[in-house]
């Protein structure tokens, strides 16, 4: 009712909790159990044991944690994309195709089912998955240390500085009533931009500490693989907001496409589709290619910590969709003023289009972990 600019700040606060819940108990969790497990190591399992191959044994103990993040995250992730997916298209045909009612009519009870299933799906399911990309990149990088106390503690704290950058980055998400497409992507795209930067600049002090003398040269050849990773996450959402977005040709030409029947929609859908696939690929081998040419495998790894670094701001503009899809749903169910539902539908539309960012996210750093 207060217009766009403040349904945006409400969708995009509620979606900040989800992101920031998943990265502070992700590094919380991951950090307090490293912690316990190097606790009277040299003594009760190792005997004279140095302090790498303390921290080696710590580590090992960390699969587990991963393990445990994989389990949940597999069950949330299918199951609740399978329920999403039959609730909302159940929905559509009982209101749509038998009823002829329009979407989100209170006289379909299986509109609620298609509410609850935007938030199993899109907000619980994805914050589990992007929960396991996130602690098994900081293990998968600690594992690859190999007892190295610097390149051990540098996921961690290239992790914490992506949180303080991700909040910085939180409160720089704004628009302006009767914004089109365009603008409300550009908000969220400069929080991310803003948490990129301060990232980038955090890295570099952390890097500086961390490696000093002889060790240097390794640290900044890192900082270049964290730089890389951060680039290749947001190129990947460029290149999925471009494929996905009706401001632009490829969503465009799946609408046009409808005008000659369903059948043509499908096959140019399928083929935007897997047109679609080529640039996050070449974003992926690229950044392999290269962090394995500066610092191997342990540069690699830390590629995926620093693509997941401001997963806090990106996260939450992935989880505020279905918040105002379910918003619109309320507002056509409550039967509220046209204009309201128009702003819900704007939020909506935009929502879509970050969730397919927060997919091609999820999908990249899990190849680079």
């Amino acid at each position: 009712k207060q217009g766009l600019a403040v349904a945006l700040r409400v969708a995009f606060t509620g979606g900040a909790v989800m992101g920031f819940t998943v990265v502070g108990l992700g590094l919380l969790g991951v950090s307090l159990f490293f912690f316990l497990m190097t606790l009277n190591r040299s003594g009760q399992f190792l005997d004279n044991a140095t302090d790498a191959e303390t921290l080696i044994a710590a580590i090992d103990s960390l699969a587990s944690f991963g393990f445990g993040a994989s389990s949940i995250a597999l069950f949330a992730r299918v199951a609740g994309g399978i329920y999403t997916k039959a609730a909302d298209v159940g929905a559509d045909l009982v209101g749509k195709v038998e009823m002829d009612i329009p979407e989100d009519d209170p006289r379909n009870p299986a509109v609620i089912a298609d509410n609850v299933g935007d938030n199993v799906g899109d907000v619980a399911g994805m914050g589990a998955d992007l929960f396991e990309s996130f602690v098994g990149s900081i293990i998968a990088a600690a594992t690859l240390a190999n007892g190295d106390p610097a390149k051990v503690a540098l996921p961690f704290w290239i992790a914490g500085a992506g949180i303080v950058a991700s909040v910085f980055g939180f409160f720089a998400v704004r628009t302006k009533d009767g914004a089109n497409q365009r603008q409300l992507m550009m908000a969220l795209h400069k929080g991310v931009i803003l948490s990129s930067f301060l990232v980038l600049g955090l890295s570099a002090i952390i890097i500086w500490k961390l490696f000093e003398g002889d060790a240097s040269d390794e640290g900044w050849k890192l900082y270049a693989c964290i730089a890389i990773g951060l680039i290749a996450g947001i190129l990947i959402g460029q290149a999925t907001e471009y494929f996905t977005s009706y401001s632009f040709w490829p969503t465009q030409s799946i609408t046009q496409a409808g005008v000659t029947g369903p059948a043509t929609v499908i096959i140019q859908g399928i083929g935007v589709g897997m047109i679609s696939c080529v640039a996050p690929v070449l974003v992926i081998v690229g950044t392999i290619l290269g962090c394995n040419a500066l610092s191997g495998q342990y540069g690699i790894a830390m590629s995926a910590v620093g693509m997941l670094s401001t997963l806090g701001v990106t996260l939450a503009t992935d989880a505020y969709g279905p918040i105002a899809d379910n918003a619109g749903g309320i507002a056509e169910m409550a039967e509220l003023e046209e204009r309201v539902r128009e702003t819900t539908d704007a939020l909506d539309a935009l929502g879509n289009t970050t969730a397919a960012t927060g997919k091609g996210f999820a999908i990249g750093s899990a190849v680079l972990t």
